[in-house]
């Protein structure tokens, strides 16, 4: 059983996250607007399809960590568990904004009313919502399971706050049995959300992105697209770790930055092996209906300018800075780093997607419109979490851990 203890002061983030992400949240709203009330409403709905799949990874990633370090007991991981937990403050605004997906018909899934040549039983738009919008419902759901197990045994007695955390300390532990059920119950939600997190995310790479050249395929997609959403939860989560730097309660220490910076850099290989991968099958393979999904992407201007600055963005530059030890436990620059491969698995995102929206582009679908979009669920994200760090400082690294 938890004993007393003074959650950190959550002060000290005053009302400056609430701030920018409240303003960024206006301007991606109204972005949004202006660009369906444009001559191309399109573009507004590909947008909201590509941060949505983007913001959604890292929140879905960062979690994954947390529950990760749960099921393996991975001690090293305890100061960052608790910020990695704050991303499921998004779950919610996730799924909102998948459904908000459906209003956009044909712009967001150009196959419907397409001949597919005998895939209309899987690819229909009210099968897709469902099966999909269960899959988020059921993948969430394990998560906000996890992080209350794990917040009642952080939480200490006779703590007061909003209606959420009043709620979430009414079900504090009495006794050492009470905590220990509490234990067993974070384990199997944390070893179930693992579980859902490689079949959901499997099914959505299939369904919100292969499927919009529905007449290619690949069985390796649904990994490919875990992986990278992994890669995302580790490049968000170094980016908040590197943020609260010099902050009271949120100062994560160099031994367990360094840690997380060598998973960072063991995933930036294995996200471009799956990449790798990808490529030379269908490259040695040379079949037409598989080779053209690649020679779109690789070769075709505009397209093949944004595979450079995704190849450079998300894996050589990482690769060659997180060769180096030393950096690895420096915040600044994997502050640095975390922002560049977030950025660059966004082109990456438009890199797939974009060339199934618009075949015939002879330059890139990215201006102001992309841009301001992203900064709305970049305020999203903001919102979500710092809301999450200050209803519950035991989150914050200077915390005493949950017990494992």
């Amino acid at each position: 059983m938890n004993g007393p203890q003074t959650a950190p002061d959550a002060r000290p983030f005053g009302k400056a996250p609430a701030v920018f992400g409240a303003l960024c949240l206006a301007a991606g709203v109204a972005a949004f607007a202006f660009g369906l009330g444009g001559e191309r409403p399109g573009r507004a709905w590909q947008a909201l399809l590509v941060n949505f799949l983007l913001w959604s990874s890292i929140a879905q990633g960062g979690v994954l960590l947390a529950a990760l370090a749960c099921t393996v007991r991975a001690r090293w991981a305890q100061p960052v568990s608790g910020l990695a937990q704050a991303f499921a403050g998004f779950f919610p605004l996730s799924l909102i904004c998948f459904f908000l997906l459906a209003l956009g018909g044909k712009s967001v899934f150009p196959w419907v009313g397409e001949d597919l040549h005998g895939k209309e039983a899987w690819l229909n738009l009210p099968f897709l919502l469902a099966r999909d919008g269960l899959g988020f419902l059921v993948l969430y759901g394990i998560g906000a399971a996890f992080v209350l197990q794990d917040l009642r045994l952080r939480l200490s007695a006779g703590n007061r706050g909003g209606a959420l955390r009043r709620w979430v300390a009414g079900g504090l532990p009495t006794s050492p049995e009470g905590s220990e059920r509490l234990r067993r119950r974070r384990r199997l939600f944390g070893g179930l959300y693992c579980a859902a997190y490689a079949l959901v995310l499997s099914l959505v790479g299939f369904d919100l992105v292969m499927s919009l050249d529905p007449h290619w395929y690949s069985t390796l997609f649904g990994g490919y697209h875990f992986v990278k959403a992994f890669y995302l939860g580790l490049g968000g989560l170094i980016v908040l770790a590197a943020l609260l730097r010099g902050r009271a309660g949120g100062e994560v220490p160099a031994a367990c930055l360094q840690d997380l910076g060598k998973l960072f850099f063991a995933f930036c290989l294995l996200w471009a092996d799956f990449f790798y991968v990808h490529l030379m099958v269908i490259w040695y393979g040379n079949i037409p209906e598989e080779a053209y999904y690649v020679i779109r992407r690789t070769v075709t201007p505009p397209w093949n300018a944004l595979a450079w600055a995704v190849f450079l963005a998300a894996f050589a530059v990482p690769f060659l800075v997180l060769i180096n030890r030393r950096v690895k436990s420096m915040p600044r620059p994997m502050f640095a780093l975390g922002v560049l491969v977030l950025a660059g698995l966004w082109l990456e995102h438009w890199l797939l997607v974009g060339p199934a929206f618009d075949p015939e582009a002879v330059e890139l679908p990215l201006g102001a419109l992309e841009g301001m979009v992203c900064a709305g669920f970049l305020g999203l994200m903001v919102l979500a979490v710092s809301g999450m760090l200050r209803s519950f400082p035991e989150l914050l690294p200077g915390a005493r851990p949950a017990e494992p």
